[in-house]
């Protein structure tokens, strides 16, 4: 998605806050947090040539993979190749490097300006934009200090300037709460770039905000596309099926399907290859996902490979009409997320049964399976097999077998890498 841009960038990923289950899977950056993800957001605004990542020791190779874009691979934790026939090798590809840190949903705002390609291409050399914690944002450097950098080591600039604001990814809610501008920010540029043509012949269309359907996408007659309060951008390949109902603004991505008389609501974005039924509002889809049933998902993140039950429905706003107070990860404390609308954070390869209940701000761990009567609360560890009976490890045996059946619903076969990265976050559980 992301174009190949002027400034030769290291996006990479500082495992710092507390993501939980955000990041078991993929590197902060490959979060979608809008319409894109924080790689292709940061790279279209900041005009970026990615020509390397820095993630996590166990994220290098399903990160590799993930970006192994034909000719384009990008090297993972490693310098870029010198072009053919550059014999000084890869630190004479480019006298400075770009450092910015994929945790940032939008570009830091420095001397009250949100940061742009020019402010970072003149960026002087081995000076650093970092927050009030000392969290470096952006940096310039040469390339020695870029390859240094990929190695593992710490960013020493001799020169910092303070940022405003940083739209920093710090808990598993912050997908929520940068959601409204990063989505309106995505949209503004699908609509320029995505080659409209598509129709929605038969189809009832109201509203002054813009409206584009990719040629491939398909709009049945009888949907509803209400444009008054923001724009509707339907991807290749989509599909809405008679009776929908969309509300913008709204994100449709490739391969997805939005079935019969399924209600979108505003805020949402719903990732490649996701089928989704029933009522949503706000919530954010990775990708590879179903939701095909009836039942309410409001103001959540639900990453790649989840399955929800007929009649699943969350709660996205306490009785009390207060904050919201959640758990990032099992084992931290009870915090503030800053929230009043929050529904639920659902980890890769999650599935519930049908008429599961999902309490308010509830956060559940990659791989759980959830069959229990009692509703999901709170901050559910990843690997988990929940029934009436209580509460059990998932066999990682039994797990996989489930996960290549559904994988292969969308003609994808786990990787070795990919397989060995989930064996490692389940046998990390079994000794802790």
């Amino acid at each position: 998605m992301f174009t190949r841009g002027e400034i030769p960038a290291i996006v990479f990923d500082d495992a710092l806050g507390q993501l939980g289950t955000l990041t078991h899977t993929r590197p902060a950056f490959d979060i979608r947090t809008g319409a894109l993800t924080n790689l292709e957001r940061l790279a279209i605004l900041l005009d970026l040539r990615v020509v390397a990542l820095r993630v996590p020791g166990e994220l290098a190779s399903t990160s590799a993979e993930r970006h192994a874009q034909g000719d384009h691979a990008i090297p993972v934790n490693a310098m870029p190749a010198a072009p053919a026939g550059n014999t000084a090798g890869a630190a004479s590809t480019s006298t400075s490097f770009a450092l910015v840190n994929g945790r940032c949903v939008l570009p830091p705002v420095v001397n009250a300006q949100s940061l742009d390609a020019a402010a970072l291409a003149s960026l002087p050399l081995n000076t650093a934009i970092t927050d009030d914690a000392g969290t470096v944002l952006a940096a310039s450097v040469d390339a020695t200090a870029a390859a240094t950098f990929l190695s593992g080591a710490a960013l020493k600039p001799a020169n910092i300037i303070r940022a405003s604001k940083s739209f920093l990814l710090e808990r598993p809610w912050s997908v929520r709460a940068h959601r409204d501008f990063a989505l309106a920010t995505d949209l503004r540029f699908l609509a320029e770039r995505i080659v409209g043509g598509g129709h929605a012949k038969g189809a009832i269309v109201f509203g002054d905000g813009r409206l584009v359907i990719h040629p491939s996408a398909k709009v049945y007659p009888g949907a509803t596309l209400d444009l008054e309060h923001g724009p509707i951008v339907i991807d290749e390949h989509a599909v809405v099926r008679p009776g929908a109902i969309i509300i913008g603004p709204v994100f449709v991505g490739p391969h997805a399907t939005i079935n019969e008389h399924a209600t979108i609501r505003p805020q949402s974005s719903i990732g490649p290859w996701c089928k989704i039924g029933g009522e949503v509002a706000g919530t954010i889809f990775q990708a590879y996902s179903n939701k095909g049933h009836d039942g309410y998902l409001g103001d959540s993140y639900v990453g790649e490979w989840v399955n929800l039950g007929a009649a699943t429905n969350n709660s996205n706003l306490l009785n009390t009409y207060g904050e919201i107070i959640a758990k990032a990860t099992p084992h931290s404390s009870n915090e503030r997320t800053g929230q009043q609308f929050l529904g639920c954070v659902l980890g890769d390869h999650v599935k519930t049964a049908i008429g599961t209940r999902i309490m308010t701000g509830s956060i559940v761990g990659t791989a759980t399976m959830w069959a229990a009567t009692e509703p999901v609360s709170g901050c559910v560890d990843a690997f988990q097999w929940r029934t009436d009976a209580g509460s059990r490890a998932y066999r990682f045996e039994k797990f996989i077998e489930v996960a290549r059946a559904m994988m292969s619903r969308r003609a994808v076969n786990p990787s070795e890498a990919y397989t060995e990265l989930l064996k490692a976050l389940a046998d990390g559980l079994k000794s802790a």
